[in-house]
């Protein structure tokens, strides 16, 4: 009998056991990390693209291929354009050759630089090291990086360009920096702390919205700093891969000899500078259907928590009134009628990148460039295909967009003659 009873409880805690263990797959999947002792991969399943009724997806096919023809055929714009809603692409059109003066025809498969587009992922990396509870949105930088002498300055701050910092883009020279080395993200951190008594424009942090490219070098130096791993091996092993994104790639110098090209307005070749290898707001190369892999990632709950993303797309820059804003990672176009544009303009050297998405309508906008022009910025004007989201006689709509930009790129405020490097 005792022996009976013994079997029955013993039946009993194994298979309590076996559901709770059960329980525990179904909330959460242990983090494969390639490299680290684990032969295995992580993967992500993207879900499937969502219906589409035919006759609506001809119609907006057809508005969008009309707004690419007026908009940007008759343009010097160099690069691709892609247009999805639920998943599916509606539109997508590629236009130009990867080198203006060769026959190498631009296709789904040719990388663009992101520019500032790149700080989309480098925030969600972080958002990502925040719900794994390694990081706290309100510590102090310094609390990672002791060094750091600006008290107040915690990783929100840089998230959201609240820091008070100065822009890098513009003081490493300005501080006499050699423009014939090519500086590094922990250049630009050191140039901070032994130089901080000779930088101007420092300001008490979290008072105003100013876009600095500086916040998100050093988030990318936080992340190594968790991760224990360089920023381009995590952000590969860590996003790219698992999702596929397989023209995906954070510049290194190893890849000096293979980035495409980026050319002024009027076809100049713009060569490789200084500047070119800080890593974090700008730096990563894509493609528009790499992109789209990003979006629904984004919005597939494969890892994103919905108190993430509401972080990261509440506006923290509230002083002065109007339509824009920032989040943590993502700009925002809040208009009058509620509606919500969720969004990041890149510009670096020649290439201009958008990346616009329209939750309400899980509606995607992308447009790649690497031959300057404000041109590939009017792509928001295809939201109002999909819904009424501002109309052509709004303040700060468009333009505002547009303008968004201006400070993301060097050579757009500052003529020079770029650093010699190698053709590619």
């Amino acid at each position: 009998m005792k022996n009976t009873k013994r079997g029955t409880y013993l039946i009993i805690a194994v298979v309590l056991f076996s559901i709770n263990l059960m329980g525990c797959n179904a909330v959460s999947k242990p983090r494969n990390i390639p490299g680290q002792g684990d032969s295995s991969t992580l993967v992500y399943a993207l879900p499937k693209p969502g219906h589409l009724d035919a006759a609506e997806m001809q119609r907006l096919r057809a508005a969008c291929s009309r707004w690419f023809d007026s908009a940007l055929g008759n343009t010097v714009f160099n690069g691709g354009l892609l247009v999805a809603q639920k998943g599916n692409i509606i539109f997508e059109k590629y236009k130009g050759t990867g080198h203006l003066d060769q026959q190498d025809t631009i296709t789904a498969a040719t990388p663009f630089h992101l520019a500032s587009v790149s700080k989309t992922f480098t925030a969600m990396a972080v958002l990502d090291l925040w719900q794994q509870k390694k990081i706290g949105l309100d510590d102090e930088f310094s609390k990672y990086f002791p060094a750091f002498n600006y008290p107040g300055v915690t990783v929100r701050n840089l998230l959201n360009h609240r820091s008070g910092l100065p822009n890098y883009v513009y003081f490493l020279e300005n501080m006499g920096w050699n423009i014939e080395q090519k500086a590094t993200n922990r250049d630009i951190l050191n140039e901070l702390i032994t130089k901080k008594e000779n930088l101007k424009d420092i300001r008490t942090p979290d008072t105003h919205f100013s876009y600095c490219n500086t916040n998100y070098a050093l988030l990318a130096l936080l992340i190594e700093k968790i991760t224990g791993q360089p920023y381009p091996q995590y952000m590969q092993q860590h996003f790219f891969d698992p999702l596929g994104m397989t023209h995906t790639y954070v510049l290194t110098l190893a890849d000096s000899n293979k980035v495409p090209p980026s050319y002024d307005w009027r076809g100049r070749e713009i060569g490789l500078n200084f500047l070119d290898y800080v890593y974090g707001d700008k730096d990563i190369f894509s493609t528009p259907r790499d992109l789209l892999k990003w979006d629904r990632f984004l919005s597939s709950g494969l890892l994103f928590t919905a108190e993430t993303l509401n972080q990261a797309y509440t506006g923290y820059s509230n002083e002065k009134p109007g339509i824009r804003n920032y989040g943590l990672g993502w700009r925002l176009n809040i208009y009058n009628n509620n509606k919500k544009m969720i969004y990041h303009n890149g510009w670096w050297h020649g290439n201009n990148s958008v990346f616009i998405r329209l939750l309400d309508e899980d509606v995607t906008i992308i447009a790649v460039n690497n031959r300057f022009t404000r041109a590939t910025y009017h792509a928001n004007q295809l939201a109002n295909i999909f819904a009424s989201y501002f109309a052509p006689s709004d303040e700060e709509t468009e333009q505002a967009i547009i303008d968004s930009s201006k400070m993301e790129s060097k050579d757009s405020t500052k003529k020079r003659t770029p650093v010699p490097e190698k053709k590619h």
